[in-house]
């Protein structure tokens, strides 16, 4: 196997691990622990699932980490293809670094509230209810800010993707549409109440999940070989 092949594995599994621990850390513990409409509830799935949350924090910290570690991969193998957008790729990736782990923080201040420290023993029950949720707002807060940046990403990606001449452009397009399904969301999220209970929001998104799997999948399975289809016969 070339090393450009090689390369290009360990970018799909990289890509994988990316996959699975987002999706743990940000839709299946918080499917477990949250309760939007109720702090108290919301503090009793926290406490009584203590670990399911710390666990949550490590996928985090791990999905954010393999993060990097994809874009740097990805920045190796597709450099030759055109450094300048290469460069805006990996730069855009190395921005929300730092934004994620600072929010991080707010997940950390969560336990800090449950661990119940002397100074805290003159609030009441109700007030760490309340504080827990603050920061918990924070946090997805913050999340709404690294989606930005996740979805910018994409654009160079997919960019590169397409005229790379060893990926599919069909999968460089998704990940170019797929850019802005994430900013469609940021701003349909933070300017309309309701935009998540409208239909558009479940469809938005798909173009760059489509995108997002597929080159995942080739990259880890096919790396930079290229399909020869067999040709139409003339006859």
């Amino acid at each position: 196997m070339s090393t450009h092949n090689q390369t290009a594995r360990l970018a799909g599994f990289l890509y994988l691990l990316l996959i699975v621990s987002g999706i743990f850390s940000l839709m299946v513990v918080p499917s477990k622990l949250m309760a939007w409409d109720s702090a108290a509830q919301t503090f009793d799935n926290i406490t009584n699932s203590l670990l399911l949350f710390k666990l949550g924090i490590v996928g985090g910290i791990f999905t954010f980490l393999s993060f990097l570690a994809l874009a740097l991969v990805l920045y190796k193998l597709l450099s030759p293809v055109n450094k300048t957008y290469a460069g805006i790729m990996l730069v855009l990736v190395l921005v929300s670094i730092p934004i994620s782990f600072v929010n991080m923080l707010h997940k950390f201040s969560v336990l800090t509230l449950l661990g119940g420290p002397e100074y805290l023993s003159n609030l009441d029950t109700i007030q760490l209810q309340n504080e827990m949720m603050l920061h918990l707002e924070y946090y997805y807060n913050g999340i709404q800010l690294s989606e930005i940046f996740w979805g910018l990403w994409l654009l160079p990606f997919g960019y590169l993707v397409y005229k790379s001449g060893f990926l599919p452009k069909l999968l460089g397009t998704f990940l170019m549409v797929g850019c802005f399904g994430y900013l469609i969301d940021f701003l349909g999220e933070f300017l309309y109440p309701f935009y998540s209970k409208t239909a558009f929001s479940d469809f938005v998104s798909i173009p760059g999940t489509i995108g997002e799997f597929g080159i995942c999948l080739w990259l880890l399975i096919m790396g930079t070989t290229k399909i020869n289809w067999p040709k139409k016969s003339n006859s």
